[in-house]
Formats: C-alpha cells, sequence, structure tokens
C-alpha cells in the first residue's frame, strides 16, 4: 500500500485493528483449508519442467515459484544472473525481504525471486503477461498472499502472470547517499529491483508460453504506487507496454532533505552509530528491523520509506508537474474503491468509536492529506447530504481527501496528454461478507484474480462477485493483449467528462464524474503526497 491511498508507515502495521495481512496471517495458521493458498498443493498432473526449473500443476494452472531474477548485497544494486545450468525445484515462494509483522514466516535479504503461472509453458504460445507488483506501503508485504496468487488469472485470463518480490523499507528505499559513493545508488533500489525482474521476464519469460513483446505490470496499493513511479524511471522505459494501478498512486517522490531526516531517525532507533555508515553493512538485519520502529520526523506515526528524487535513477516526480512524456503513449488502468479508509480507519478502533458531530472534525484532521479547515469540511458534507451519519461523512471525506486524490491527479494529467490511453474504475460494491466494511481498500484485488474463496477476500463467491471477477479479469487480460481494456463499452478517461467504469452490487456502468462534488471540494487546496 502506498502512502498515497492506504494505510501509511505512520499509521503503522495495525493501525486502527487487525489488518488484512494479520487476517490473513491467522487464516494460514488456523484454517485447514488455506494450506492450499500458503503452499499450492500438488496436482495429479506430471510435473512442468521449462529449461532448468522443475514446477508443478497449481489449481489446474501450470506454476513456477520460487525463481531467481537477480542477487543484490545490501545497499547494492541487483545483479542480473545467467540462468541456472542445473535443474532447479520451483515449487515453493521465495522467502521475503526481511520486514516487521510479515505475513509468511520465512525472511531474507536474499529475496529477489518471482513466481510464474502459465496455462501452457509452450514457447510458441506468445501469451500476454501480467507482472504483478505486491502492495504494503513500501514497508511491508508479500507475493504469498493467497490474494494475489496467480492460477485463476492466468487460466481465465489466458496469459501469463508473474508476481515478484523485491527488497522494502530501510532495505529497498533508505536513503544513504550522503555517506557518499558507496551508498550512491540507495533510495531507490527497491525501484531498480522491480526493473531487474522486468529484465527478466524480456529475457526468459518467452519459454513459459509469453510474450515479451506484451508485457502489462499491475499493482495494488504501493505496487501501484511503484508502478507510477517506473512510469518516470528512464531506466524503465520500454520494459512494459501497458499498466494498471489500483488504490496505488505517486505523486510525487520523497526528497532528498525529507529521507535524511527519515534515516537519522532510522539510525537512531536501530542503535547504530551515525558517524560509523560501514556499520548500516554490517548490523545483523534485525537490528535494522528495529529502526523501523523510528517516529517518522515528517508525518509522525511509523518512519516512511518511498522513492527518492535522487538524481541518479529519478530525475523527475512521478506525476508532478505533469505525466512523464517517456510513458504518455503507455495503455493505462487507474482504480480506487469508493470507501478505501473503511479498510485501514476501523469502524470499532479508537478513531471512529464514540464519532459523532461533535468530535468528528477533530478526529477527522490528523486522517486527510490536503489541508484545508476540518470542520469547514464537515460543514459541506452536511449541507450536501444532510441524512448521512458522522460515521458516513468521516470516511467519505478520509477517502476523498486522503486515498483518492492521487489517481485524480494521475488520471487528470494524462488525459491531459494526447491520445485516449487512460481509463479509469471506481469499485463501489460493498462486501456481502462484511457489509459494514462497505467498498474498501485491496477489495478488488480477489476480482481481478479470481481468488473470490481466498482467505483475505472480503468479495464473497457469489453470482455478483463471479460476474465482476469476470469483467475484471477481461479487462485487465484484454489490456495486456492489446493495448485496450477487454470491454467494449469502457470508455476512455478524457477531459471534462472524466467517463468511470463504475462497479456496483447490482450493475456496471460507465459514470462521468461519478464523484464530482467531492473532486471539487478537495480541490480547494494542493495535495500533498504524504513522505515528499
Amino acid at each position: 500500500m502506498s502512502a498515497a491511498d492506504g494505510p501509511t508507515a505512520a499509521d503503522g502495521p495495525a493501525a486502527g485493528g487487525l489488518t488484512r495481512r494479520a487476517f490473513v496471517a491467522g487464516s494460514l495458521a488456523g484454517a485447514a483449508g488455506a494450506a492450499a493458498f500458503a503452499t499450492p498443493a500438488f496436482a495429479a498432473k506430471p510435473d512442468p519442467v521449462v529449461g532448468p526449473y522443475a514446477g508443478f500443476v497449481d489449481r489446474g494452472t501450470p506454476a513456477f515459484l520460487g525463481i531467481r531474477y537477480a542477487r543484490a548485497a545490501r545497499f547494492e544494486p541487483p545483479q542480473m544472473l545467467a540462468l541456472p545450468a542445473e535443474p532447479q525445484a520451483a515449487r515453493s515462494f521465495g522467502p521475503l525481504c526481511p520486514q516487521r509483522n510479515p505475513m509468511t514466516p520465512e525472511m531474507s535479504e536474499d529475496c529477489l525471486f518471482l513466481n510464474v503461472w502459465t496455462p501452457d509453458p509452450d514457447r510458441r504460445a506468445r501469451r500476454p503477461v501480467m507482472v504483478y507488483f505486491h502492495g504494503g506501503a513500501y514497508n511491508w508485504g508479500s507475493v504469498t498472499d493467497p490474494l494475489t496468487q496467480g492460477p485463476h488469472l492466468a487460466a481465465q485470463g489466458d496469459a501469463v502472470v508473474v508476481t515478484v518480490n523485491h527488497r522494502i523499507n530501510a532495505f529497498g528505499y533508505g536513503w544513504l547517499q550522503p555517506f557518499g559513493e558507496p551508498f550512491r545508488h540507495t533510495g531507490n533500489l527497491g525501484q531498480l529491483d522491480l526493473i531487474s525482474a522486468l529484465r527478466w521476464v524480456r529475457e526468459n519469460i518467452a519459454m513459459f508460453g509469453g510474450d515479451p513483446g506484451r508485457v502489462m505490470v499491475f499493482g495494488q496499493s504501493g505496487g501501484g504506487a511503484k508502478i507510477a513511479t517506473l512510469m518516470a524511471m528512464p531506466e524503465a522505459a520500454g520494459l512494459f507496454h501497458s499498466a494498471a494501478t489500483m488504490s496505488g498512486q505517486q505523486v510525487t517522490a520523497q526528497g532528498p532533505g525529507n529521507a535524511w531526516r527519515r534515516t537519522q531517525a532510522f539510525l537512531a532507533a536501530a542503535g547504530l552509530d551515525p558517524a560509523d555508515p560501514q556499520a548500516l553493512r554490517s548490523a545483523p538485519y534485525e537490528q535494522l528491523l528495529n529502526g523501523l520502529g523510528a517516529t517518522d520526523p515528517i508525518l509522525g506515526g511509523g518512519i516512511y520509506f518511498g522513492p527518492v528524487l535522487d538524481m541518479v535513477h529519478l530525475h523527475r516526480h512521478p506525476f508532478w508537474p505533469d505525466a512523464p512524456s517517456q510513458s504518455q503513449s503507455i495503455p493505462m488502468i487507474l482504480g480506487n474503491t469508493s470507501q478505501e479508509t473503511r479498510a485501514f480507519i476501523k469502524a470499532d478502533g479508537p478513531v471512529v468509536s464514540g464519532l459523532d458531530w461533535s468530535n468528528i472534525a477533530d478526529r477527522l484532521a490528523p486522517q486527510i492529506r490536503i489541508d484545508l479547515r476540518s470542520d469547514w469540511v464537515v460543514a459541506q458534507y452536511r449541507a450536501k447530504y444532510p441524512d448521512w451519519s458522522a460515521e458516513q461523512v468521516f470516511y467519505a471525506a478520509t477517502t476523498a481527501g486522503r486515498s483518492w486524490p492521487g489517481q485524480v491527479i494521475e488520471a487528470d494529467a494524462r488525459a491531459a496528454a494526447p491520445g485516449d490511453r487512460t481509463w479509469v474504475y471506481q469499485l463501489d460494491r460493498p462486501s456481502p461478507i462484511d457489509p459494514a466494511r462497505g467498498a474498501a481498500h485491496t477489495d478488488d484485488l480477489p476480482y481481478v484474480f479470481g481468488t473470490l474463496d481466498a482467505p483475505g477476500s472480503y468479495s464473497g463467491t457469489g453470482a455478483r462477485a463471479g460476474a465482476i471477477s469476470a469483467t475484471m479479469i477481461a479487462a485487465f487480460a484484454g489490456l495486456a493483449r492489446t493495448g485496450a481494456p477487454g470491454l467494449t463499452d469502457w470508455t476512455p478517461y478524457r477531459l471534462p467528462d472524466r467517463a468511470t467504469l463504475f462497479i456496483g452490487e447490482d450493475e456496471t456502468r460507465m459514470v462521468d464524474d461519478p464523484r464530482r462534488w467531492e473532486r471539487e471540494l478537495w480541490a480547494t487546496a494542493p495535495y500533498i503526497q504524504p513522505g515528499s
């Protein structure tokens, strides 16, 4: 999840109550049926073999897990490797980058592994390739998430699906360049890992039946923010041909000044001498994880890590002051859910419990990312929606003033450039599993991956969930295949109409500017990307 759209590092991994990550971890540990998602089960079919990799059949789809795409020393850029000469088992996920509260327990700094699901590993197939980057606010996250495993999407979308692990938090985005030339590449190492993964895909995906000339990147929350950043990085140019972001935006990167202040706070919390940068290389990673408990000196709360405007690998902000010219021709889907913040500001947590008209302004103020008087904002909502409760106003305002503005800025910036290359959706269908949740952050994931019954899914498995999933898979796979969503009625996003695919409980239809009033209200003041 990115700092723009989801629970930020300042919220902490357990802000507002139990997170989806914690829910999934508990489900994997306690539910017998979840084992198939945590470690996909073998099928009776013969195990597929591609090049040196021996995979297995995962829920009907050939799968190859834990493939190394690069290797990297601590705080060094990744190094591509030749394919292994000896046969390799590719039947289990690689370790996660070290992080706090991991979804699955195995962690290692040696974490540059990817996973492939393919309908048919035949080089002649030349199917479109869909490469997924996980969320987690640059601080945590995992491709082991049951919601984002690829067998159903690969089979139903007739595409090769790839999911990528990479370095995160201080290991991937810590800003150490002021320590001198040995740390020149820090600040964006996680982005360089993703670029290496895409280079691996370009060179090797054909043997899995994929077309290296039709590579789509897609990601949810922080994964989408990483994609927005890649779209402004010269080293990523030409490595992907379409993109989709789901509740994940990156308008501006972290400034080096703020990044350096965070480094100082991180070093202090890790118990490292700021005058001895070499200790950063030799300290055990567990000590560096202690540094993630630092208080962010800019935002407060948990410390933020994210891409840095370093003038080495990232020379401009991703979507400020405009859409980057290098990626304007790349077809792109942008989506959000209508009640993002219900996922991480829990209704039974301390922020919302006891909420009423007497205290809503005070509780709203710390949650919004546009600097407007919170009492004035509340008054505008009450005048516009007099029947709404304080809770309804709170979640609408926090979503529109925190999680949504980045998407509006990015979509408008792309629409202002020549060509109809942008499509926007809004998931409005409330969860049938937890109706109080509404349509919250991450709720579009099971629809896109076809993982409706996975632990952590709030979609349900009824007819409407199945219909939405079929629509979303067709749309995303269509973009990968042809450069346009696989839905003939999905109108491109243009100004001033802002046509949006509205996905509701009863229907999916096109709506022009569906939240115009809120969009215009929050445009009264500028949006400042958290962490910038």
